[in-house]
């Protein structure tokens, strides 16, 4: 059961990429956590503040690609979960790392990593 809410939020997560849906990106990444983020070919960035700004730089600024993803699995330890994934951008499949953890009663986002697959 668990791991289903966890896979709904790791899908929250890709629903708000889809549909460029800044807000919900924002109410997905943890407020009290700390949280940091790794885009394929950004350097990293860390903070909340930053990570949005990012999120709002490619979300509401950039052109967001329709992606997709397959290969997901979970490991979960207590009150963090590891979602692993591929993601499908076109003819372009990239490997990510979605970190959640629970905030009062809802899993949020504390790190997001994605970065192209070898050929």
């Amino acid at each position: 059961m668990q791991d289903e809410v966890i896979l709904e939020a790791n899908n929250a997560f890709y629903a708000a990429f889809r549909q460029r849906d800044y807000l919900a990106m924002e109410e997905l990444w943890a407020h009290r956590t700390p949280v940091c983020c790794y885009h394929p070919g950004w350097p990293g960035i860390n903070g909340r503040d930053e990570v949005l700004d990012s999120w709002y730089s490619i979300l509401v600024l950039g052109d967001t690609p329709d992606i997709r993803i397959s290969d997901t699995s979970i490991i979960r330890n207590g009150n963090t979960a590891l979602v692993f994934c591929t993601e499908h951008l076109g003819q372009v499949s990239l490997i990510a790392t979605n970190t959640f953890v629970v905030e009062g009663d809802t899993w949020r986002l504390v790190h997001h990593q994605a970065a192209h697959l070898p050929n």
